[in-house]
Order: structure tokens, then sequence, then C-alpha cells
């Protein structure tokens, strides 16, 4: 695949995580080296694609073939075999190869989606286990890209908190345990390192509205404090 398509992809693959994942793709925009910033970017898009097969399959089963395809997709990836022509498998393969991510944590990811194909509600512990393998694991793997001698671990609970904070809008229920998960991340993210931190700074948006400048002044106090 030639350099120019590559990088037309990746500026299409930017433009859709901007407007699906506003607060994670306006994080990334503290990400100074855009090699970095690319990958950190297809592993959101993958979290978003996961997202997906349960909310547009008409049926279990359907979603299950959507989530399916992209295991298909890490086998390719793991396996070094061509990865099928997508955008996103692409840019995943990419970020994977560049930075030898480890298959695991995607693997959680993919998981994690299979139980919402079940239309029964999350209890509370199956919630905060749900939100640490989808924006958990995504922000452990930005992490991860952005300092590959650090330790991981903290920027996944930053990341498992905004995922939970962002589903408690629509189950109050969750929220009790989304502030928990808050303020364990608040008290966790001080040891992030500076490379690391816009791999968890969207976390210090979780309960804050309004528009891109405010919400970009946000993360930029953040970012300047190391502070959520």
């Amino acid at each position: 695949m030639s350099e120019d398509l590559l990088s037309t992809q990746a500026g299409e693959l930017d433009q859709m995580v901007r407007r699906v994942d506003p607060d994670r793709w306006l994080s990334s925009r503290f990400i100074g080296d855009a090699a970095a910033r690319a990958d950190v970017i297809a592993i959101y898009a993958f979290d978003h694609e996961l997202a997906r097969a349960p909310k547009v399959a008409s049926n279990p089963l359907l979603g299950e073939i959507r989530l399916a395809w992209w295991g298909e997709v890490l086998d390719e990836i793991f396996e070094n075999r061509p990865v099928r022509r997508h955008p996103g498998a692409q840019a995943l393969a990419t970020a994977v190869r560049r930075h030898a991510l480890p298959r695991a944590p995607l693997e959680a990811m993919l998981d994690a989606r299979y139980r919402e194909l079940d239309p029964s509600p999350l209890s509370v512990d199956e919630a905060v286990a749900w939100a640490g393998d989808t924006g958990g694991r995504a922000a452990e793997l930005a992490a991860m890209i952005l300092d590959p001698a650090g330790e991981p671990t903290r920027a996944r609970e930053a990341g498992s908190a905004w995922a939970l904070a962002r589903r408690a809008r629509t189950e109050a229920a969750l929220a009790p345990a989304a502030h928990t998960l808050l303020v364990r991340a608040r008290q966790g993210v001080t040891t992030v390192s500076v490379a690391a931190f816009p791999a968890v700074a969207h976390a210090a948006l979780i309960g804050h509205g309004g528009s891109e400048l405010t919400r970009r002044l946000r993360l930029t106090w953040a970012v300047a404090r190391g502070r959520l």
C-alpha cells in the first residue's frame, strides 16, 4: 500500500474518531509525535468498531459475526499474515507492529463487547469489569504506545472511569461506581508519566460539557498539571 494512500486513510480515520469520540480525539491532540498519535487513534477506532457491532446488528447472531470478523483481524495481525484492506484493520496492524503491542488487551476489548449482545442489564460489578476491558484497555494500550517503559496500569484506571461515567449517563445506578473509579483514577494518575498522560487526559472531561474550546482548555489545564 502506497504511503499516500496510508496517509489518506490515517486522515480519514482521524476525522472519524473526531466525529464519534470527541473526548479521546481531543486528548490525542496533545501527542506531539504524528506517528504515535495516529497509532493511538487506531486503538480508539478499533474500540469504536467493536462498540458499533452490538448496536448496528439487527440480532445477536449478526453482532457475533461482526465481532468474529474483528477476531479474524487480530489473528491476521498476530500471525503476521496479510491484513484485510479495511482502514481500521490496517491502522491497527501498523500500531501493533510498530510498538509490539500484546494481543491480550485487544482480545479483552473484543470479548467485552460480546456481553452487550445480551439485552439483560449489566450488574454494577459487570459494568465495572466491562469498563475496565473497554475504555480501560484502550487507555492502557495508548499508554504503552506513548511510554513503552512506563507502567500502563494507572492509565487503565482512568480509562475505566471515563467509560463507566459515559455509561452512567443512561444507567443512573452506575453513577456511584463511576464516581468511585474516578476518585481512584485521580489518585493514581499522579504516577502516569508526562509522555503517557494524553492516554488518560480525557478522564478530566468526566461530568463536563461545553464547547470544544471549553473542553480543550480543560484538557490543556489537566495536561499542564498532570492531574484529572
